[in-house]
């Protein structure tokens, strides 16, 4: 086994056991209730505070990764969750199960550490689907969603608690035992990394996507317990089972999305994601029947599952040498999405007497971050051509309908000696050398107006007044109506081949 497969192998392995923990307190929630009195707004904020500190943990772990490694991260992440666990183990008041649930978030936040370190052992073409089978370890939510309920009937809820001291104390020593001891470190300061990455708008997009995305996952898995048992009167039991099937889709789709990022364009995944976010948002607002609830809370799945994968191929893409701080922003952000949902929802149902603005605002959120995709898509798509222009070795003259320069690019100035400032505004006559008499300017624009599209030799005189001889080609660009908008000048300076 290598080492690249040997680190996927432990570091999701650890994933799993650190979202195990994470939601401990809202899988075992309808028990806990029963035997300390809490109410619905309390429930809420019981159940959603560990997201807080795995959400903000995830920016320093993401930095701290690069600089120490997955191995010294990971084992250090699992000694300090042995202290929460057992706090909430004894707990026996409000107070004590939000201690315990706030550094519980340790358990989210290393989510980190995977995303940071896993790429170091593969190429690009690869890491959609390495960070997607790294993320498939949230089925440790759905392990913890299923299994802890069935414990708690049998055992007891303190007990079913105590019993994850075990997990996270074997998850520390294989870490120490396992871990690659000679990882690639990087020893970028933390500040010059943000500065670096702050003012790139794409950070900020791709902390919006997931925000809604692994939000969504984060939310419906804190909150299905107590809904489904409150609202449609299910037992603990059957609760757990459906939480844990909305866990395990999310799972299953998130490497396909990763492997789908890596095969296609990332960004067209997502627009079928916010798509599918935006209509189930919008029917779960509606307040359903069981059935069709179960259908809507299965798309968010399918779409988060999705959604979650593709945007952590976008990630080290575009921030390869800044990914443990990108990853932890990114990241972080997708904690905090799953915060605040149900937080919101119950304070909304206290108000009105149902969930349907809360599950609007999933639509609606979805929707905007629909057609901030669709703008990424097509921006892209303008970068790509600009950096084509911008590299091309022959000399570009964009034009305006009345033959006036808009743009040149690099090769223009290279060949010709003006810069573009000196061109601007003007028109390609600047260019001309005299070599030429008016009859022959008149049937090139005769042609170009007629045909569309110019081209043979003409000599042009450079900014120091030397004359040369190119091969230039002329094109009119038109709107859907016809109608010219520009013309584009293509040249190089003809060489003996041509003469």
């Amino acid at each position: 086994m290598n080492q690249g497969t040997k680190q996927l192998f432990i570091q999701t392995a650890s994933l799993i056991a650190g979202f195990m923990v994470w939601v401990l307190i809202s899988s075992l929630m309808p028990y806990i209730q029963s035997e300390i009195n809490l109410t619905s707004t309390q429930v809420a904020w019981t159940t959603a505070i560990p997201v807080i500190l795995g959400s903000l943990l995830r920016v320093p772990i993401g930095f701290w990764t690069n600089r120490y490694g997955a191995r010294l991260l990971y084992s250090i992440s699992f000694i300090i969750l042995l202290i929460p666990i057992a706090i909430i183990g004894f707990a026996k008041h409000l107070m004590m199960l939000l201690l315990g649930g706030f550094f519980l978030g340790v358990g989210g936040a290393v989510f980190s550490v995977g995303v940071t370190s896993l790429p170091k052992y593969y190429p690009k073409e690869k890491h959609g689907l390495i960070n997607g089978i790294y993320g498939a370890g949230n089925i440790g939510t759905a392990l913890t969603s299923f299994s802890a309920p069935v414990l708690a009937e049998q055992f007891g809820w303190r007990t079913t608690v105590q019993l994850f001291l075990l997990v996270v104390f074997v998850f520390a020593i294989l870490n120490l035992l396992i871990g690659d001891k000679n990882e690639k470190k990087i020893q970028t300061s933390l500040v010059e990394q943000v500065k670096v990455v702050y003012k790139n708008h794409k950070l900020w997009f791709l902390s919006l996507f997931y925000f809604i995305t692994f939000g969504s996952f984060v939310a419906f898995t804190i909150y299905l317990p107590s809904f489904l048992v409150n609202h449609f009167q299910l037992d603990k039991v059957d609760a757990g089972l459906r939480t844990a099937g909305f866990i395990a889709i999310a799972t299953i789709f998130r490497p396909i999305g990763g492997w789908l990022g890596d095969k296609f364009n990332p960004f067209l995944i997502l627009i079928g994601v916010f798509t599918g976010l935006t209509f189930s948002g919008f029917l779960l607002s509606f307040t359903p029947s069981l059935p069709i609830y179960s259908f809507g809370c299965l798309l968010v799945a399918f779409c988060a599952g999705i959604g979650n994968g593709a945007i952590f191929k976008l990630v080290p893409l575009y921030f390869s040498k800044q990914s443990g701080i990108v990853n932890g922003i990114v990241a972080a952000m997708g904690g905090i999405g799953g915060f605040f949902p149900p937080v919101i929802l119950s304070v909304l149902f206290n108000w009105t007497g149902h969930y349907a603005i809360g599950f609007m605002a999933l639509s609606e959120c979805s929707l905007a971050s629909l057609i901030l995709v669709l703008w990424l898509f097509y921006q892209e798509k303008l970068d790509i051509s600009a950096k084509i222009v911008k590299t091309a070795i022959d000399g570009i003259t964009v034009t305006d309908a009345n033959g006036i320069i808009v743009s040149v690019n690099p090769a223009f100035t290279r060949i010709t000696g003006y810069n573009p400032d000196e061109v601007i505004g003007k028109t390609p006559s600047v260019l001309q050398s005299g070599e030429h008499n008016n009859e022959f300017y008149r049937n090139m624009w005769s042609h170009l107006l007629t045909q569309g599209h110019w081209e043979g030799y003409i000599w042009n005189k450079r900014k120091n007044q030397e004359i040369y001889k190119e091969w230039l080609s002329i094109t009119a660009i038109k709107d859907d109506h016809g109608e010219t908008k520009n013309y584009v000048g293509m040249f190089s300076e003809a060489t003996d081949k041509h003469k």
